[in-house]
């Protein structure tokens, strides 16, 4: 059976070193063995000089790992079938859970009132009640094309899930290394809040572009005005991010964007990026322009070299484009994602850095695909639906499924306890205080991703993977 971390058998954290010595690595598709417990503490996170997170869009946990062995998946009978039923308005009845092998999908509305809609008090049951009517909508009135959108019995795909036979790469890593079942996104909403949470740790509006106190929590933030989505006349975020600590205290770090036509090659011209604002806020915020920082926003291609030549960042985040985010509609497919992040992923591991890293993947929201976990409430702003979340490292202990109640908020304690001797975003120790309601590092029920680590093993070795797999993942020289 697959080992678990949850927040109880965290807290034991006394260990022998002796067993710990035991905690080797094991080999893919298996499960760790040994004590459910890790090295902790910052001699052990030192191992680690470089975090990357790779963040891809619009899929829930369900869709992706609801089927993936010993994590908390799709509800089922005993013997197998599935055992939950959502109200369908589109059909008589009820629809189920099933298996698309179609690599291309429509989701649904995915803001804070279709999240309110599908979670329903908890009923987690509102996936298919939120989807907008219409005669040009599949799940209404089904017109050539939409074959492909649709369960065997017509079901929308929001009920979709995939398993490991269209997702090998994904599926792999998160044998090979570690899969997170408890990774909720940090707000009820969509794209744009959700970056805004993974590199602040809050969303919000702001009266004033140059006062940080003049802000209020705003997790719906109009993509139609131009202010919030587009920031193309100033900055518009006047609160505090995570890089103005990383900066002030001489630490590294990229933010890494598509350049629309210069893929693995440099590109001069950075408002030529095909990744959209609303993935790309930092140029947004008052204090990147004030230190000077918008330059660290930077293009994919300088992250393939950085990795080759081994001069990673501390601390990278890495952003796609339409074509290869993984949001439904966008004109891509699955695999197109899984090729990027497999890439990503393989130059880090073929670069001299590998022994030193920590790569974090996950998706921004939910993509109003269907997930059975109700999401915490840890203040007035979220958490938001479950998502899919693995971790790969040298140091991650392997076969594990970490079910540790997490956010995006779990990173920037990790950047924070690794890099910054533990300083928060909190207002009451910053230089640059804000108005934020929560400092979210801090809230009771957050998991520690440092407990997702053995620095005792012998490192991992490099596990270079096919981008374009055919028939399961294919493991390639590194």
């Amino acid at each position: 059976m697959t080992r678990r971390l949850s927040s109880a058998v965290v807290s034991l954290v006394i260990l022998v070193a002796a067993a710990l010595t035991s905690l080797g690595a094991a080999e893919p598709g298996a499960h760790a063995a040994g004590p459910e417990y890790v090295v902790r503490g910052a001699s052990g996170l030192r191992k680690l000089d470089h975090l990357i997170f790779v963040v891809q869009e619009n899929r829930s946990f369900d869709h992706y790992f609801g089927t993936f062995p010993g994590a908390d998946g799709i509800p089922r009978r005993p013997g197998g079938a599935v055992s939950v039923c959502l109200p369908d308005p589109f059909r008589a009845g009820c629809s189920r859970p099933y298996h698309s092998t179609s690599l291309r999908q429509r989701g649904g509305p995915h803001n804070r009132r279709a999240s309110l809609i599908d979670i329903n008090d908890g009923e987690m049951d509102g996936f298919l009640r939120a989807l907008p009517g219409g005669e040009d909508k599949c799940w209404v009135t089904p017109h050539p094309g939409c074959e492909q959108y649709l369960g065997p019995d017509g079901q929308a795909d929001v009920v979709s899930f995939h398993t490991r036979r269209e997702l090998p790469n994904y599926w792999y890593y998160a044998r090979r290394f570690l899969l997170q079942d408890r990774m909720f996104a940090p707000t009820d909403s969509w794209t744009l809040p959700a970056h805004l949470f993974l590199v602040s740790g809050w969303s919000a509006a702001c009266d004033d572009a140059y006062d940080p106190m003049s802000c209020s929590s705003d997790v719906d933030l109009d993509a139609k005005d131009d202010r919030w989505g587009r920031h193309t006349d100033g900055p518009v975020y006047a609160w505090t991010s995570i890089t103005h600590l990383l900066s002030r205290a001489g630490v590294s770090w990229r933010y890494y964007v598509d350049d629309d036509t210069c893929f693995h090659a440099p590109c001069p011209d950075r408002a030529n990026t095909g990744t959209g604002p609303m993935k790309d806020p930092l140029p947004g915020f008052t204090d990147t322009v004030e230190d000077g920082a918008v330059e660290n926003v930077t293009f994919h291609s300088r992250y393939f070299n950085s990795a080759a030549a081994g001069n990673l960042p501390a601390v990278s985040w890495i952003v796609p484009a339409p074509g290869y985010s993984e949001h439904p509609n966008e004109g891509g497919t699955l695999l197109g994602g899984q090729r990027f992040v497999t890439e990503v992923v393989n130059a880090a591991m073929r670069g001299p850095d590998w022994e030193s890293t920590a790569i974090f993947l996950t998706w921004d929201d939910w993509g109003g695909f269907y997930d059975h976990v109700e999401p915490p409430v840890v203040d007035q702003n979220g958490w938001g639906i479950r998502v899919p979340g693995i971790m790969i490292s040298p140091y991650a202990r392997s076969g594990v499924i970490d079910s540790q109640t997490l956010s995006f908020d779990a990173y920037l304690k990790l950047i924070e306890d690794r890099f910054l001797a533990g300083q928060r975003l909190d207002p009451a120790t910053m230089d640059r205080p804000d108005s934020r309601p929560t400092v979210r590092e801090e809230v009771a029920i957050l998991g520690d991703l440092a407990n997702e680590f053995n620095f005792a093993q012998t490192p991992l070795a490099p596990a270079c993977l096919d981008p374009t797999p055919t028939d399961g993942a294919t493991p390639i020289p590194c």
